[in-house]
Order: C-alpha cells, then structure tokens, then sequence
C-alpha cells in the first residue's frame, strides 16, 4: 500500500480514538486523572500522529441575567397627544397599529386605554361589564342610508361605516344590507329587556336580551343588520344569506365585527347572532380578524362573562 495512503489512515485512526478519549474524559474525568487531578499522559496514538488533544471542558461560563424595562407606551408624546384629541384609530396607531394595541392591553402595559369608557371604539360591554354610567347616550348620532322601519340610528361614524359595508356587499352581487335595530337608549332596553324575559323566561330571555345597562346598542356602536337582496328579510334569516356569509368574510375591512359568534356562548353569555355588527374602527378589526379572535374578551385578555354577577 502506497505510504501516503497508509499515514492517511493512520491519521484518521488516530482522530477517531482522540474523539473516543476526549468523549470519554467528559462523561468522567475523576477516572481519567491521577490521586493529585494530574492528567495521564497523552493518548499515545494521537502523540504518533502529531495531533494535540483538547482540553477537557469542565465548567460552563456564567450567564448574567439582565433586567430590561417595558416601554410604556402610555408615555409617548404622540400617544398623549392623540388620546386628547378624541381620535380613536390616531390613539391606535400611535401605538404602532391595532396589534400592538391589543397586545399592549392584554398584557396589562396600556394604562391610559380603559375599556370601560363608552366614548372609546374600543369599549367592552358584556353582562360583567355595564356601562358606565348606565344611562349613557352617545353625543353624535348619524342616519344609515338604508335601513327597516323603527331601526333608528348609529353613532356618526359608525353609520357612515356601514353604508360603505352596504356599497361594498351590493358591488360583491350579494345584495345590500340594511339595519334592522341600532341605537337603543337605556329606556328602551328596559322595555326590549322585559319583553323577552316575559316571552321566554329569565334564563332563555338573558340569552336573547341585554339587561339594561348592559347593551351595546346604547352605546351605539352596535347594528343588527338585514339582507336586502331581492327584499328585506329577517335578522333570523340572516346568518343563512349569502350578505351574511359575505358579512362574516369581509365585515373587518369596513370596522366591523360579528360580536357574538357560534359556539361562543360560554363567553359571551348570547346565544350566537351573526346579523350582531359591533363597530372597532378598521384598524382594531383589522387586528382581530389577522389574529383569528372570536370575541372581544379574548381579544383584549378579559375574563369570560357568560352570566351577570348580580
């Protein structure tokens, strides 16, 4: 065999027992050195080969653990100043977008934003959470272009943004949409209220209907909408349309979500109503359709309400 071939192997012999040892060295050293830690001397092999063994790891360097503080983006100049401004989509984007609101909320590091107040697109109404006061009323109102007699209206912007839905739905050859049922005020829930309770019962009735206090539709930001295709039908028929399926698909373009889905009564405390648009802003809907939510509790880390607490 050629001499050149012959060191070749020889030198590839004398790595793989040089791994051996070195293998063998970590998993335990105390046998490997002598009574007083000497090491023994060099793998014979490896010193015939001209090759230099590693040392031995016997400790792993330190990690040093560093505390890096949150930024709160309630104290950006530019947050400040578009929460007193009373623009709700300038606030959102000053967070750097609806994610990042949302994430900012949900985990706690948004003190300035209080779901709570009905001014605010981003208000959460359910039956833990009534408005507050209980008798709040909206301080614009705008009339929908298309709507069922005894509807009434919606908050300015959010009847604007509904006729863009309707526009959009006729041009997609679905039809248009009109609402059904939009502001109601406190005294009017009272009356919707007892008037399901005295038809199905307490339990059936909490299912249907918002106490008073406790809707969204006074803070006017929710629309119970309609096909018009053809005809006007029923809020009951809706979900099974084809506007509504477009509705389901296509709501969070123009601001709007399908606030009580199926198979979310657990949370939401309502049996599932797919004519129920409730108004975010595009920015917000925009971020709760990319991230796949199903209710407004889990959007924004708040705790499941499907019963009143009182």
């Amino acid at each position: 065999m050629h001499s050149r071939v012959v060191l070749l192997l020889f030198v590839t012999i004398g790595l793989a027992v040089a791994l051996i040892g070195a293998l063998w060295s970590l998993a335990d050293g105390s046998a490997q050195n002598g009574p007083a830690g000497a090491a023994e001397d060099p793998d014979p092999v490896a010193a015939a080969a001209g090759i230099e063994m590693p040392a031995a790891a016997t400790s792993l360097p330190a990690v040093r653990l560093r505390a890096v503080a949150v930024a709160d983006p309630c104290g950006q100049a530019s947050v400040q100043q578009a929460l007193a401004s009373g623009g709700d989509d300038a606030v959102v984007s000053a967070f750097g977008g609806g994610a990042a609101f949302r994430a900012a909320v949900a985990t706690g590091n948004a003190p300035c934003i209080d779901l709570s107040d009905p001014h605010r697109d981003w208000v959460v109404v359910n039956k833990a959470r009534p408005l507050n006061p209980v008798t709040f009323a909206p301080s614009s109102f705008g009339d929908v272009a298309l709507s069922v007699d005894g509807a009434g209206s919606l908050r300015a912007d959010t009847a604007q943004a509904l006729d863009q839905l309707s526009a959009a739905a006729d041009a997609a050859g679905v039809g248009t949409i009109a609402l059904a049922s939009g502001y109601r005020s406190y005294d009017t829930q009272v009356q919707t209220y007892s008037g399901q309770i005295a038809q199905y019962g307490q339990a059936q009735g909490d299912a249907l209907s918002a106490r008073p206090g406790h809707s969204e539709h006074q803070t006017g930001l929710a629309a119970d909408v309609v096909s018009c295709a053809g005809g006007c039908g029923s809020i009951d028929s809706f979900g099974g349309t084809d506007a509504g399926a477009w509705v389901a698909q296509n709501a969070w373009q123009y601001g709007f979500i399908v606030r009580y889905g199926a198979g979310q009564t657990g949370v939401t405390g309502y049996d599932p109503e797919p004519w129920h648009l409730r108004y975010l802003g595009v920015p917000l809907a925009t971020a709760y359709h990319d991230g796949g939510y199903a209710t407004l509790e889990q959007f924004f880390g708040l705790p499941a309400a499907p019963a009143y607490l009182g």
